[in-house]
């Protein structure tokens, strides 16, 4: 799909609040509340726009901490790296994955409520997930910028 700059507006204005009214958006970004309507739906039938979510905030809910674990597995074999994805698919705690290229085979981004929770965690969970040679934790000192939108 290509984006013109009103779908790029609507974009940017439903990133920033994806609670908008329709008639809102349309003011927003220079339409009337139909077109504006149409194009939105367009915009998630294409799959620009995922879904809608509320951005919780962590120390609110209890999950102040959030650390980086850098995992490295015993082999990197089709099914050591499925069996592993998999598992961490249900570890709520774990709230991004990502297959690495270079040093560690993931990097993952786990969040709780402290450093005790997070050892848990470690022990009870991602440390006896079967292929999981080696894990390493970065604590980040300071957030400095966390956004999910995305420069269109």
């Amino acid at each position: 799909m290509e984006l013109d700059a009103i779908d790029r507006r609507i974009l940017r204005a439903l990133q920033r609040d994806g609670r908008l009214q329709n008639v809102d958006l349309a003011h927003e970004v220079g339409l009337s509340p139909s077109p504006c309507l149409r194009r939105v739906r367009l915009l998630e039938e294409a799959g620009v726009i995922e879904r809608y979510v509320a951005v919780l905030n962590p120390a609110k809910v209890g999950k102040a901490m959030s650390v980086f674990a850098r995992v490295w597995l015993k082999g990197q074999d089709a099914e050591t790296v499925g069996h592993f994805t998999e598992v961490v698919q249900h570890l709520p705690q774990v709230v991004e994955c990502h297959l690495m290229a270079g040093d560690c085979d993931f990097l993952l981004r786990v969040v709780a409520a402290d450093l005790e929770e997070y050892r848990q965690f470690l022990s009870t969970h991602l440390c006896r997930i079967p292929g999981v040679q080696n894990v390493k934790t970065d604590i980040p000192m300071e957030r400095v910028k966390l956004t999910s939108a995305l420069p269109v």
